[in-house]
C-alpha cells in the first residue's frame, strides 16, 4: 500500500531540481500511507516528476521501491495497491522471456503492460490499484483505478501545473494552489454524507471513477485540455456487468452455493498474500466472519482477528464477534473504548478526510484499524457484502414502501402527506411513545416524528428511483442549506447513467455498488487504515466475485424477507446458524446523544452564527434553527448536524491560514486497557 504522486509541468513553471521538490513535498504529505521510504523520478525533458512513498507489504528489498522503471526504461509507474494475481502473471511472463529481477507485483505489472499493452493488462489484473503510468516514448500519463475503487486517485490543473495523487491533502502542499469550494460538491455532499465521484470538494479537482482510466497526451508541450473528464474510459464497467442477463432460477441454488464458495475461497487466498503479518477485522457479521472462516481454512495457523468494544450495550458488538473467534479457534484481540476515548479521534477526522465526510462509523473503523496495526500490517475487511447480497434493510423498506405508494391514487397520498406534515415531529414522537410502535422491518428501533415525516416526504413521489434517492439522502434539500449552490446531477439523476434492470431492487443495489461503496465505504476503509499504515483488503470485492453476484436472481439475495440469502447459506457450511441469526448491527455511535453532550461546546463553536455569517457557505439562519431544535430535544437532526459539522471542522483545517499544519492522531489506549484473548484462552 502506497500513496503517490504525479506533476507536469509543461511550461518550465519550475526548474527540474525545483519540479523533484515540489512533487517530493506533495509525496511527503502521504507518509502516513507509506512509512517505510520515499523516492522520486524526474523526465526532465518532458516536464514530469513522479512520486512515491512506500508501505512494503510484498517484496521487502529495494527491487520493490518505486517510482520503478521497466527493463528496457519505456515505462515509468508510480503504483498504489496490490495485484493479487500477480504470482500467476509472473509465471506467464517469464514463460514468455521476460527478465524480472525482484518479486513485486509492481514490477510485474510493468512487465505486463511491456508484454501485452495497458489494455490486455487491466483485463487480467485481480486486485485494488490506483497508478500513474508514463510512456516515455509516446509522451501518454495513463490514470487508472480498479474495478470497485477502492484505491483512490485525484488529479486537476493546479496553475501552470497538473497534479495527480492518492489523497487531496497532496494538492495543497503545492505552492501555486489556491483551495475553492466547490459548492455543488458541498450540496452532494451534505445529501449523501461523501462526495460523489468524479466531484470532490474543491474546483477543478476530480477522483477518477472506479473501473476507469485516463490517458492524457502530454507530448505537445501545454496543458490537458479542460474536458479530460469527456475522455475518461473504463477497463471494467459495473452497469455493464449488472445488466448482463441472469441465471435462471431456484434449481440453480445448490450450484450457486458451491460457485460462491469456490470464488470466494480463491479470492480470501488471494488476499493472504504478503511478505508482513496478516489478520482481519472481526465484527462478528456475517461478512467478517464468513472472510476469517475463510482465512482459516487457508491455513494451519490461527488468524489474527481484532475487535473493538464500547460499554453501551446498544453499540457493543464484541459479545459476537469472541463467538465467532472462540468457534474458529483465531488468535482473537478485543479493545473495549470508553466514550471518550472514542470521541478522542474527532479532533483529527479532517487530517485523515481531506475531503468532507459524515459517515459516523469513521470513528469505531479507526480505532478498530489503529488496534489491528498494533500487531499486523494487512488486514482483511468484510465489506462489500451487503451492496452485493441485498444485506441492507432499506431494500426491503423502500420496496415495501413502492409497493404500497403505487396503490395510492396520487391526490390521496399527497393528501397523506401534508396530513403527516401538519402535525410537528415533536407531537408524533409524544402520540408514538403512548401508541409505544415499533419501527417496521429494516428500522432499527422505534417510529419518530422524524421518520414518519421523513415516509410522507415519499409519498408524492413516482419514480422508484428518485425514491429511493429520497429514501437515503441526510438532507432532502441541501441548496437550502449552502449559500450559491446548484446541486449536480449524479447518477440518481442523471438519465444517461440510469441502469436497465427491471426489479427495484436490483437498481437499489447499483446504486449503491456504484456510488455509497466507492465513494462512502471504501473512503472509509482506506482513509482509516491508512492513517496508521494498515493496508486493509477486501476479499468480496474481488471483481470475480461481484460479476459472479450481479449473475444470480434476485432470489437468491432477498428470500424470506431478509437478505443475503445466499451468502447465509455459505455461512453455515462453516459456522453455526445461530451465530449469524442477530439483528444487523453496523458501527454504530450514540451521535445524538454525543451533540447533546460530551461534544456541545465543539459543535456550538463550529455553528456559531457570526462565525457561519462570515464564512458565507451555509445558510445561517436554518443551520441555527436544527441545531437548536437538536439541543432541545424536539427533533433528532444528529445525521443532518454531523455533516454540517463535518464540513465546518474540514473547513476550519483546509481554509484556514494555517492549513498546512497537520493535526496528529490521538495516542492509543494504555496497554492495560487492551484484551488479547485467545479461544483456547478465553475459556469461553
Amino acid at each position: 500500500m502506497c500513496g503517490i504522486v504525479g506533476l507536469f509541468d509543461p511550461t518550465g513553471r519550475f526548474a527540474p531540481a525545483a519540479l523533484r521538490e515540489v512533487a517530493g513535498r506533495m509525496g511527503d504529505t502521504l507518509r502516513h500511507r507509506g512509512p517505510d521510504s520515499s523516492g522520486v523520478w524526474l523526465d526532465a525533458e518532458a516536464g514530469l516528476a513522479l512520486a512515491h512513498r512506500r508501505l512494503a507489504i510484498i517484496d521487502l528489498s529495494a527491487t520493490g521501491q518505486q517510482p520503478m522503471l521497466s527493463t528496457d526504461g519505456r515505462h515509468a509507474i508510480v503504483f498504489n495497491g496490490e495485484i493479487y494475481n500477480f504470482p500467476r502473471l509472473r509465471r506467464e511472463l517469464v514463460a514468455l522471456g521476460a527478465r524480472l529481477r525482484g518479486h513485486s507485483d509492481t514490477e510485474v505489472l510493468l512487465a505486463a503492460v511491456d508484454h501485452w499493452g495497458l489494455a490486455p493488462t487491466l483485463e487480467r489484473l485481480v486486485g485494488m490499484f490506483a497508478f500513474a503510468l508514463w510512456d516515455r516514448h509516446a509522451r501518454t500519463l495513463t490514470l487508472a483505478r480498479d474495478h470497485l475503487g477502492q484505491k483512490p486517485l485525484y488529479f486537476g490543473r493546479i496553475g501552470a501545473t497538473f497534479a495527480v495523487a492518492s489523497e487531496l491533502k497532496a494538492f495543497a502542499a503545492h505552492p501555486d494552489f489556491e483551495p475553492e469550494v466547490d459548492r455543488g460538491a458541498l450540496a452532494l455532499f451534505l445529501r449523501h454524507q461523501y462526495v460523489p465521484s468524479p466531484h470532490t470538494i474543491w474546483r477543478g479537482v476530480f477522483k477518477l471513477p472506479a473501473g476507469c482510466l485516463l490517458s492524457l497526451d502530454l507530448g505537445r508541450g501545454r496543458l490537458p485540455e479542460a474536458d479530460a473528464l469527456a475522455r475518461i474510459e473504463r477497463h471494467w464497467c459495473a452497469r455493464t456487468v449488472a445488466e448482463r442477463e441472469r441465471v435462471a432460477a431456484a434449481s440453480t441454488d445448490a450450484a450457486a452455493l458451491d460457485r460462491l464458495d469456490e470464488l470466494l475461497t480463491q479470492a480470501v487466498g488471494d488476499c493472504m498474500i504478503a511478505d508482513v503479518p496478516l489478520g482481519a477485522f472481526l465484527s462478528g457479521g456475517i461478512d467478517s466472519s464468513l472472510v476469517v472462516a475463510l482465512m482459516q481454512k487457508h491455513t494451519a495457523r490461527p488468524v489474527r482477528t481484532f475487535t473493538i468494544g464500547f460499554a453501551e450495550d446498544a453499540f457493543d458488538e464484541a459479545e459476537h464477534a469472541r463467538r465467532v473467534a472462540r468457534h474458529l479457534g483465531t488468535e482473537h484481540t478485543e479493545l473495549y473504548l470508553s466514550a471518550e476515548e472514542a470521541r478522542a479521534i474527532i479532533p483529527a477526522l479532517p487530517e485523515m478526510f481531506d475531503e468532507p465526510m459524515s459517515d459516523p462509523s469513521q470513528i469505531p473503523t479507526f480505532h478498530v484499524a489503529r488496534l489491528a496495526r498494533q500487531h499486523v500490517t494487512v488486514s482483511l475487511s468484510g465489506d462489500g457484502g451487503d451492496e452485493l447480497f441485498g444485506g441492507y434493510g432499506r431494500y426491503l423498506v423502500a420496496d415495501g414502501i413502492r409497493r404500497q405508494v403505487a396503490r395510492v391514487p396520487r391526490g390521496l397520498r399527497h393528501g397523506a402527506a401534508a396530513l403527516a406534515h401538519a402535525l410537528p415531529a415533536g407531537a408524533w414522537d409524544r402520540l408514538l411513545r403512548l401508541a409505544r410502535l415499533q419501527a417496521p422491518p429494516g428500522l432499527r428501533g422505534h417510529w419518530s416524528g422524524d421518520r414518519i415525516h421523513k415516509l410522507a416526504a415519499l409519498l408524492p413521489i413516482d419514480d422508484p428511483d428518485q425514491l429511493y434517492r429520497a429514501l437515503i439522502s441526510a438532507v432532502p434539500d441541501p441548496c437550502a442549506l449552502v449559500v450559491d449552490a446548484d446541486e449536480p446531477t449524479s447518477a440518481f439523476t442523471d438519465p444517461t447513467r440510469r441502469p436497465r434492470l427491471a426489479e427495484f431492487t436490483d437498481r437499489m443495489m447499483y446504486y449503491d455498488t456504484v456510488t455509497y461503496l466507492p465513494d462512502d465505504i471504501l473512503v472509509k476503509l482506506d482513509r482509516t487504515s491508512m492513517a496508521v499504515s494498515l493496508e486493509a483488503r477486501v476479499p468480496l470485492l474481488d471483481h470475480r466475485v461481484v460479476e459472479f453476484a450481479w449473475q444470480l436472481p434476485t432470489a437468491a439475495k432477498l428470500r424470506a424477507g431478509s437478505g443475503k440469502w445466499l451468502l447465509r447459506q455459505l455461512f453455515q457450511r462453516y459456522l453455526p446458524a445461530e451465530l449469524a441469526e442477530r439483528p444487523k448491527q453496523g458501527f454504530a455511535i450514540p451521535l445524538a446523544d454525543w451533540l447533546r453532550g460530551p461534544l456541545r461546546d465543539w459543535a456550538e463553536d463550529l455553528l456559531d452564527e457570526r462565525r457561519l455569517v462570515a464564512d458565507g457557505f451555509l445558510h445561517a439562519g436554518p443551520v441555527r434553527r436544527k441545531w437548536q431544535e437538536h439541543l432541545a430535544g424536539s427533533r433528532n437532526w444528529s445525521s443532518q448536524i454531523w455533516s454540517l459539522l463535518m464540513f465546518q471542522a474540514w473547513r476550519e483545517r483546509w481554509l484556514a491560514a494555517a492549513r498546512t499544519v497537520p493535526v496528529a492522531w490521538p495516542e492509543p489506549a494504555a496497554a492495560g486497557r487492551e484484551q488479547p484473548t485467545c479461544a483456547t484462552a478465553l475459556g469461553l
